[in-house]
């Protein structure tokens, strides 16, 4: 069973083509018609399908498409042109801390970002120690978020996110959170929740991550997808061509 079906998915931006160095200058010249754009497209044409208990990689180089192909699937962009369907629960892992307030406490912000993902408040109550415990700050509880360090908001971000058991998983780069000995912390709390069924999609720019986490993979390139398959195949590809440009970078 398909769980995520991309088909024929465009994303197109449109760019101010010159600078305009504050607010009231770029609304004076949306106003006068006088602003002029370009397109850009993100994503061109891309189709993917991620079937029930696969662990999805994307992999690519910056500027590739990746994280606007997750906010497609996640719902948080709609296409310029396509469709992404997905079928079951959600919950998606792409801008930690999002719906936190940096001046209320982490305490407060646990119910507050639990809100934003949907949780009822009685369910972060059994959960609450949980949470905390898998973040590591209860010593750090009550105090207001904007004291924290960015690693800090992405251990809570990352415990509240990950309490529930979604049918599906979408991660932008959230292994990469904190110190090495939590990100394995993370890294194992996503193995459990493979195991437990759930469907991920996964960004990482750690190809021994995905070559570790996932069954198959997408190598986008320039917002086409240039591979996709078994991830032993595509993750050999991508780095011969990281050899290949080191050999170039050489010669």
């Amino acid at each position: 069973m398909s769980m995520i079906e991309v088909r024929d998915v465009s994303m197109r931006f449109n760019m101010a083509k010159e600078r305009v160095d504050n607010l009231k200058e770029y609304f004076i010249k949306r106003v006068k018609g006088t602003l002029k754009f370009e397109e850009f497209y993100a994503l061109t044409d891309v189709s993917l399908t991620v079937e029930k208990g696969d662990v999805y990689g994307l992999v690519g180089l910056n500027g590739s498409g990746k994280s606007t192909l997750l906010k497609i699937v996640a719902g948080v962009l709609k296409p310029s042109s396509g469709t992404a369907v997905v079928r079951g629960t959600i919950a998606p892992l792409i801008e930690l801390g999002a719906g936190f307030d940096m001046d209320l406490t982490a305490r407060e912000n646990i119910y507050l970002n639990g809100a934003v993902l949907g949780l009822e408040p009685a369910f972060i109550d059994a959960k609450f120690d949980e949470i905390v415990d898998f973040s590591e700050l209860r010593n750090f509880l009550d105090v207001p978020l904007k004291n924290y360090s960015s690693g800090m908001v992405a251990r809570i971000a990352f415990a509240i996110a990950t309490v529930t058991k979604p049918d599906i998983l979408i991660a932008d780069e959230i292994l990469s959170v904190g110190d090495f000995l939590f990100q394995k912390k993370c890294e194992q709390r996503m193995r459990e929740l493979m195991s437990g069924g759930t469907t991920v999609l996964i960004v990482s720019h750690s190809i021994d991550q995905i070559e570790r986490l996932c069954n198959r993979v997408a190598w986008l390139d320039h917002g086409h997808i240039r591979m996709d398959g078994p991830v032993e195949e595509v993750c050999a590809a991508y780095k011969s061509l990281g050899q290949s440009a080191g050999e170039g970078a050489g010669a």
